[in-house]
């Protein structure tokens, strides 16, 4: 903007992407603050000459009341983010005297009274925690008090939408330090605002919960962070953390409108924190798949040769083709099932024995067993043919027969159509 003609207006740059830059991070999410026009007109004033995408991801305030830069910093959620680039004079303004020496010290800190600022906006609770695990920095103690009280703990689930809160949350699981922030949701009595549970529950939850699930977390985290980021898709991370982190609750349960008894670990993720129905499928499938793979692994991790034909090629082989691409996910939360952490002896040495039971149980699959991509293999035979061979009508037989057939497929990898075909008829006739 420094090329134009001299302006009329003072046009800075606003929080995040300042804070960033002081860090040396990128940030592609830039916020102009104007001080006598509307968003509205300053880009109509932008575009003249210029095309822009009709599907621009710009924000443009029309409504909204002219202040101060001094009184928009104190309004921000933090110091580190009350900061302006003004692109006039080419400087960075600290309007509360506080932005540049808190992030040189690494503090977190509200520009007003830390109640008054997260009562404005109670969310502001969440941000914070994730900015201070994100970047390391730490809470200021009046700020952590604030954020503890019975106040701002009622703002927050009396005020805020679920869907920001689990926003929020998945802000922090993607993070650089998702174990960090959660344990910092705890320290501050947050756990069962932000993951809070339905009305009636049973079986009641255990003293020291809140503790264990930070435990499954963090010790998952580690053992990603000891495979390798590689090893896991970031969606894979996301979920293999929400599967870990309410693993204390999965035998835990409540009743819904027909009566039936449904995980709580589903009222958590779909109406806690408001994320997809499919989320909540899938880190319940992972905790029941996790207990079959669980009672596999002794096999699975056995120095012994594997053949091909063995019974625990057919139990893995279906176990993956319902899990697919995620199976490494449940592998992950198995082990930590399988072995959980001991604080009492030396917890580097437990992780690498798990991320080498992992790598043995992994390479037991892949290269013994020959099941890698095993869900994108097709059957054989299909339902037409079994109701021909078999001489079925339909009905639910056709769907245990043609299970049956793919058992023999996966018992047989080198097996033909027509061997799979006779082996169905032979079956067939010693069953009538």
């Amino acid at each position: 903007m420094t090329a134009y003609p001299p302006l009329r207006y003072q046009l800075r740059v606003a929080g995040g992407w300042v804070r960033d830059k002081l860090l040396g991070k990128e940030c592609n999410d830039i916020d102009i603050a104007l001080d006598n026009m509307m968003g509205s007109q300053f880009v109509d004033n932008v575009r003249e000459g210029e095309e822009y995408a009709e599907n621009s991801n710009i924000r443009i305030p029309t409504k909204q009341s002219f202040g101060t830069a001094k009184e928009d910093a104190y309004r921000r959620d933090l110091t580190i983010n009350s900061l302006f680039y003004n692109i006039n004079t080419d400087t960075i303004e600290d309007f509360t005297k506080r932005g540049i020496s808190d992030h040189k010290s690494g503090n977190i800190v509200t520009p007003l009274p830390p109640k008054e600022t997260l009562l404005d906006d109670p969310l502001r609770v969440l941000r914070a925690i994730r900015f201070g695990a994100s970047f390391e920095f730490i809470l200021d103690e009046d700020l952590k008090g604030a954020a503890a009280s019975d106040e701002v703990k009622h703002a927050l689930a009396a005020k805020i939408s679920r869907e920001r809160i689990g926003t929020e949350f998945d802000l922090m699981t993607s993070g650089n330090q998702p174990v960090k922030a959660v344990s910092q949701i705890c320290d501050l009595t947050l756990f069962m605002t932000v993951f809070s549970l339905p009305p009636e529950f049973e079986p009641p939850i255990a003293d020291g919960c809140e503790r264990l699930c930070i435990t499954y977390l963090d010790t998952a985290w580690k053992l990603i962070q000891l495979l390798g980021e590689s090893s896991f898709s970031d969606e894979q991370k996301r979920i293999a953390l929400y599967t870990a982190l309410f693993l204390p609750l999965r035998n835990t349960t409540y009743r819904d409108k027909k009566a039936k008894h449904i995980p709580v670990v589903n009222w958590i993720i779909r109406e806690s924190l408001r994320r997809k129905a499919k989320d909540a499928e899938m880190v319940l499938d992972f905790h029941r798949a996790s207990c079959k793979l669980m009672s596999l692994i002794p096999s699975l991790a056995s120095n012994e040769d594997v053949p091909k034909s063995f019974t625990l090629r057919v139990l893995t082989g279906f176990l993956l083709r319902e899990l697919k691409e995620f199976w490494r996910v449940a592998l992950l939360i198995s082990i930590l099932l399988l072995h959980p952490i001991d604080s009492t002896e030396d917890v580097h040495l437990q992780l690498c024995k798990r991320r080498d039971l992992f790598k043995s149980v992994e390479n037991t699959i892949v290269v013994k067993l020959g099941l890698e991509r095993v869900w994108e293999v097709r059957q054989l035979v299909n339902g037409k043919q079994v109701m021909k061979e078999l001489e079925l009508k339909g009905g639910p037989l056709v769907k245990e027969w043609l299970e049956k057939a793919m058992a023999w497929q996966l018992a047989h990898p080198s097996g033909t159509a027509q061997e799979c075909i006779d082996w169905l008829k032979q079956t067939n006739s010693k069953m009538e």
